[in-house]
């Protein structure tokens, strides 16, 4: 049984799509970020950066203590790892595949993210900064368009370089990208989305959208981290 620890963002949906494709037995626990469910202690003996998701495998594969893991990418590979799925396992399928999940956990999330923050939450609406971040996303997703030209996925078979890099192409109209202008990788993404995996890990997320939340606190919280956020 792994427990995840998550919430409803694309790094959250990025676990729950590896554990459907694979079938391994989850328990969600969900880390309402808006509410500063994150800086529970009990959460941050898993997550010390306080950022879902994070799991606990509760049987490892060599039968010792239960195992704890932060950050999405590296929940990916270990549990890539224990299943022997949705990796390679000869070495240059492998480097393939963590070339470019390392290329979403460095350059596609955290531009995107940052295109989301300036675009959508900042107090104050900054241009150069909404076009900094626009234009680095619409780079990278020309990037990943012409890496799929001449292949169905990124790294061949479909692997978790393609279930890091979906998530963040979901909310493509919030990045003010249109998918029309990048043909292969808008035909990968209708791909990977009717997936009955995807479709199961999306539908789980619909059980935790609707929670009320007060949004000037949520942005404190979330916006608004120190160095004292983590002496405290």
């Amino acid at each position: 049984m792994i427990d995840l620890y998550y919430w409803t963002t694309p790094n959250g949906h990025k676990i729950t799509i590896f554990l459907e494709e694979v079938g391994l037995p989850y328990n969600i626990i969900p880390v309402n970020i808006g509410a500063g469910e994150q800086f529970q202690p009990e959460f941050l003996k898993v997550s010390p950066n306080n950022r879902i998701p994070a799991i606990v495998d509760r049987e490892p594969a060599n039968g010792d203590a239960p195992i704890s893991v932060f950050e999405s990418g590296a929940i990916l590979l270990y549990l890539a790892e224990k299943t022997g799925k949705l990796i390679p396992q000869d070495v240059a399928g492998r480097v393939e595949v963590l070339q470019w999940l390392f290329w979403q956990m460095a350059g596609l999330g955290p531009m995107a993210g940052q295109n989301h923050h300036f675009s959508s939450y900042a107090p104050e609406k900054i241009d150069y900064a909404i076009n900094r971040y626009v234009n680095e996303t619409g780079r990278l997703y020309a990037v990943l368009d012409k890496r799929l030209a001449d292949r169905e996925f990124v790294a061949g078979d479909y692997s978790i370089a393609d279930i890091a890099a979906y998530p963040w192409i979901v909310p493509y109209e919030r990045q003010s990208q249109k998918l029309e202008d990048f043909p292969n990788l808008k035909r990968w993404f209708e791909t990977i989305q009717v997936r009955p995996a995807t479709i199961r890990a999306y539908d789980k997320a619909e059980a935790f959208k609707n929670q009320t939340l007060d949004m000037e606190k949520s942005r404190e919280l979330l916006f608004n981290q120190s160095a004292n956020t983590v002496q405290r």
